[in-house]
């Protein structure tokens, strides 16, 4: 579920400025950002909709830095405000940034700060989140992103709690979201925190869209680590965890593997990748069971098993935490998606029992896996916040059932 939080507290809210007005948004654009992105602030605060109940704000598009700006499809735009309009708003939306290796130019970061310093509320839609935590306005905050880029983004600024698993965070005056439609998500959410969900709920039958999805990103999630890992000693350990997911292991052994304590390879293993061992090894084994109730016919019992884990209990569990439904309801709704073949016109044949699959043995993985494993994304539902740590339970939660409630993040305010 995606984080609200409750407003700011009175230590760290921050009274608007004279000149900002709350109903004005800037939304501030950069060459190269994804037209997708930029477009959903521009829809939702820039579009008159007063007619269904949607109350009105006063849209400022402004160039984050010298024109023209290019998006990534090539179209060609023109802002009409430049940075100096953004002291006029009160709220402050970035919806993407071209490159997460790029640093954002000083003066919008500048610009970014001032009017946090002010009072305006402060919005990144997927990687404009970046742009945020360049500006410092992330520290000590819990954040969200893309789920792809979230282990980067942990990586580069170890001060910002991030969350891969939620739609957007809400921490009073800085908020954040996932990829592309996530965006919609909070966009919807700011106008019923200002305007209640009446008005959010007439916005969201304009567009189309759910007023409020349930769940967070661990759906879309890959089985995945950055490109960083690639040359580290680490990646080997990794491929071998990912070809052996078959058999009962736990963070110790892989440790072991490394030839590093348990302290040492959490640590080695969390400045990587932004992800705790335990978690990431927990998701793995969600995704494999998840791919075999798409692709097999074993019991639940019998992917429990084929995953690693060591009761059906352990996997309906971590299953449901995850994915949010049970195996069986996650098969039986996979299965109900699936088109059907269109009849044939010709003479009916009698259909041959399809065969059922079987998992592939760990010594006939081909060893573009082991260079694969060690040269993609983000690894599942990974976050540096959930996990085991020296002091806490141990690696054994993955096979023994846990099903706790989800975790604070660190500097997380509690929810209304």
């Amino acid at each position: 579920m995606s984080q609200d939080s409750a407003a700011a507290s009175p230590e760290t809210a921050r009274k608007l400025a004279g000149r900002r007005r709350r109903e004005v948004v800037a939304v501030l654009l950069f060459s190269g950002g994804p037209i997708f992105e930029s477009s959903i602030p521009l829809s939702v605060f820039g579009i008159d909709r007063q007619d269904a109940g949607v109350p009105r704000y006063r849209l400022l598009v402004c160039a984050g830095e010298e024109g023209p700006l290019r998006t990534t499809g090539g179209l060609e735009l023109t802002a009409p405000y430049g940075l100096e309009a953004i002291s006029r708003a009160g709220t402050v939306v970035v919806p993407a940034w071209r490159s997460i290796t790029s640093p954002p130019p000083a003066a919008a970061l500048e610009a970014l700060r001032r009017a946090h310093e002010e009072g305006a509320r402060i919005v990144g839609l997927c990687t404009g989140a970046f742009v945020l935590a360049a500006a410092g306005l992330l520290d000590g905050r819990p954040a969200t992103t893309h789920w792809m880029y979230a282990p980067t983004l942990a990586k580069r600024y170890p001060s910002v709690h991030v969350d891969p698993r939620e739609l957007f965070v809400d921490d009073g005056d800085v908020l954040t979201s996932a990829g592309t439609a996530a965006g919609i998500d909070l966009c919807l959410h700011i106008v019923r925190t200002d305007h209640g969900s009446e008005a959010a709920g007439a916005l969201a039958r304009r567009l189309v869209v759910p007023p409020r999805r349930s769940g967070g990103q661990e759906r879309y999630l890959d089985r995945s680590l950055p490109e960083e890992i690639g040359s580290d000693p680490l990646a080997e350990v990794v491929a071998w965890a990912l070809e052996h997911l078959h058999e009962q292991f736990d963070v110790e052994t892989l440790a072991a593997r490394a030839y590093m304590s348990r302290r040492t390879f959490d640590r080695r293993f969390r400045s990587l990748t932004g992800s705790a061992p335990l978690q990431w090894l927990i998701t793995q084994r969600v995704l494999q069971a998840q791919r075999l109730l798409e692709t097999s016919d074993y019991s639940v019992d019998e992917v429990a098993g084929r995953c690693g884990f060591r009761s059906p209990v352990a996997l309906r569990g971590h299953f449901r935490r995850q994915l949010g439904s049970s195996p069986a309801s996650y098969r039986a709704a996979y299965r109900a998606r699936r088109p059907q073949p269109e009849p044939s016109a010709g003479p009916v044949a009698v259909p041959m029992p399809a065969p059922v699959p079987e998992t592939v043995p760990p010594q006939a993985l081909p060893q573009a896996r082991r260079t694969a494993a060690a040269s993609a994304v983000l690894g599942p539902g990974a976050t540096s916040h959930t996990a085991a740590e020296p002091g806490k339970p141990s690696s054994d939660l993955y096979a023994s059932g846990y099903t706790g409630g989800r975790p604070s993040l660190p500097g997380q305010r509690s929810a209304p």
